[in-house]
């Protein structure tokens, strides 16, 4: 059970309710993890910043490698909310999750974001020497950003025991964390 309830929209402030209504214009659902958010507008305003990082990066590292990164960072986080999400946008483009193909981009991210989750003050030299081959330093910052939104995502979910999104569930993996 969740620590944290989701907003009440008939019952909530001016504030939430404007909050609430741009971010339905903006991507057109409202997740269980938003819903929790908006009794602080400010704070789903933060973790919204996600797709803003996602729309500076996507020029230069592809939806796909994104997701790919952002799951990693997710199921080394035991985030079964945020795992299923990507699980699903994968899913959505076409792919398998269980059984995707990995590019050396996608093997890449993967290998950064666990371990960013394992060891943030460790990555491994080689990681980072790959990098910085393919990467100009705002698209690095840009992505250890990003890694800092998707653990806070985790954490939250986590810490708050938000309930998982019925949406969700037929993209839920059958080892679910």
């Amino acid at each position: 059970m969740s620590h944290i309830p989701m907003i009440d929209y008939d019952g909530a402030s001016q504030a939430i309710r404007d909050a609430h209504d741009e971010e339905l214009r903006l991507r057109g659902r409202m997740t269980n993890m938003k819903r929790t958010l908006l009794h602080s507008p400010q704070a789903h305003r933060i973790y919204a910043e996600w797709f803003t990082l996602r729309a500076e990066l996507l020029p230069h590292v592809d939806d796909r490698a994104i997701q790919v990164f952002c799951r990693a960072i997710s199921e080394d986080a035991g985030s079964k909310i945020a795992v299923t999400f990507f699980r699903r946008a994968i899913t959505l483009s076409g792919a398998d999750p269980d059984a995707l193909e990995m590019r050396e981009v996608d093997r890449l991210l993967d290998r950064f974001g666990r371990a960013i989750v394992r060891n943030s003050r460790a990555i491994p030299p080689e990681i980072w020497t790959d990098l910085k081959v393919r990467y100009e330093a705002k698209i690095l910052v840009d992505l250890v950003a990003l890694a800092g939104i998707m653990l806070a995502t985790a954490i939250f979910n986590n810490v708050v025991e938000v309930p998982f999104d019925a949406e969700l569930e037929p993209f839920a993996a059958s080892d679910s964390l």
